[in-house]
């Protein structure tokens, strides 16, 4: 190994070092490490998912956390559309009689909240599960819309992590449906 290698390397230790350091102090943006586990841990999710989360991961790394939740929300609700599309649109249609719900592009003509109260219809969350994401989409919308709300690290990394969870428990009732 020559000098510079050899540097590198102990530059790069130093540097994985600190960060494990930073990331237990609360105002440390290194604390995003964790919400990174989290996201490693979950399988299956489409690419346009994939993305953006990794939008709402970048947004907050750099301090743009109504970005963060408005990106987030969106990767949750890509979610939901696709895996009502997987399950042939017949049981959201089962529950909702007045829809005609052929395409995601259909699907996507109505409202977010009214396609949480389907999923607690289709018994993918229980009604606990649907008041939280309705809270959920009303933070996202004080986020994509002027309020006066201003979330920090701390409420948005509470936020993704807990629409990933969330991502995670609709997928596995999903399952045994």
């Amino acid at each position: 190994m020559n000098d510079i290698e050899r540097v590198t390397k102990l530059v790069l230790d130093f540097e994985r070092e600190a960060k494990a350091i930073l990331a237990i102090h609360e105002s440390s943006s290194y604390r995003l490490i964790e919400l990174e586990d989290t996201y490693n841990q979950l399988e299956g999710m489409s690419l346009l998912q994939d993305e953006l989360f990794r939008q709402a991961i970048r947004c907050a790394e750099n301090g743009l956390f109504r970005a963060a939740h408005v990106m987030a929300w969106a990767a949750f609700m890509d979610f939901i559309h696709e895996m009502i599309r997987a399950n042939g649109f017949e049981k959201i249609n089962a529950v909702n009689q007045k829809w005609n719900i052929s395409s995601i592009e259909d699907l996507r003509e109505h409202s977010d909240y009214s396609l949480i109260d389907a999923l607690h219809k289709m018994k993918l969350c229980t009604k606990s599960e649907m008041k939280s994401l309705h809270g959920s989409l009303n933070k996202r919308n004080e986020c994509a819309h002027p309020s006066d709300y201003f979330p920090n690290l701390n409420e948005t990394l509470g936020y993704i992590s807990e629409l990933l969870q969330r991502t995670s428990i609709i997928k596995k009732k999903n399952k045994t449906i």
